[in-house]
């Protein structure tokens, strides 16, 4: 059993030097080589805990997830959808009205591609592995939404950190009451598809109309 010091150390380097270490220069490769490697060890941790096992919530919990989410995705939608109205008009549902196909490649590669390696570390990974650590429930899921906004630090957009810190305070509420990556894996994809579709995904690093 590994100690609370080799969790610490773990836990700078993956969630925090590691991601402001993106903002400097040296060589992609490299950056992609650490970010493959982190990957793997946090698999092969979470393999032998068990917890990539697939496993299915009950019925009542998927009403209630469901019920949630649609009452977030719309206020949501409210927001942003005025948002690009009033800051840039023409990319409103740019992508989605001027290049259906690219609109529909962008989704599936972000649901696929993007949300579920980040929540398999940023929730299964981090929760499993630190809420021993972090006894407060309010604070583990603040600390969460920190570290994951860091995550987006190298696409150098304040508007990305504030998106990206409220999406994780909402991610990690959702797997902190159901403990299920496919839920908020599921409930990561609306939303992060939705700002595509919406057209804020200039700002995330995706392609536009």
């Amino acid at each position: 059993m590994q100690s609370n010091y080799y969790k610490g150390v773990e836990f700078f380097l993956f969630f925090i030097l590691l991601p402001i270490s993106f903002l400097w220069s040296y060589s992609p490769s490299l950056k992609v080589g650490f970010t493959i490697i982190g990957f793997i060890y946090i698999l092969s941790h979470l393999y032998r805990e068990g917890v990539l096992k697939t496993k299915f919530p009950k019925k009542i919990v998927w009403r209630h997830f469901f019920k949630e989410a649609m009452i977030k995705l719309l206020i949501i939608a409210i927001v942003t959808t005025l948002y690009v109205y009033f800051i840039a008009p023409d990319k409103l549902f740019a992508v989605l009205l001027k290049k259906p196909s690219l609109w529909g490649i962008i989704l599936l590669v972000y649901t696929f591609l993007s949300v579920w390696p980040q929540e398999v570390i940023y929730r299964t990974f981090f929760f499993t592995r630190y809420t021993a650590l972090i006894t407060n429930k309010w604070l583990l899921i603040f600390i969460n939404a920190i570290v994951f906004s860091l995550a987006h630090i190298f696409l150098k957009s304040a508007l990305v950190q504030i998106l990206t810190f409220i999406g994780g305070l909402l991610f990690a509420y959702t797997y902190h009451k159901t403990k299920s990556t496919t839920i908020v894996s599921i409930e990561h994809a609306i939303y992060g598809n939705w700002l595509f579709t919406v057209g804020m995904g200039g700002m995330l690093a995706f392609p536009e109309a």
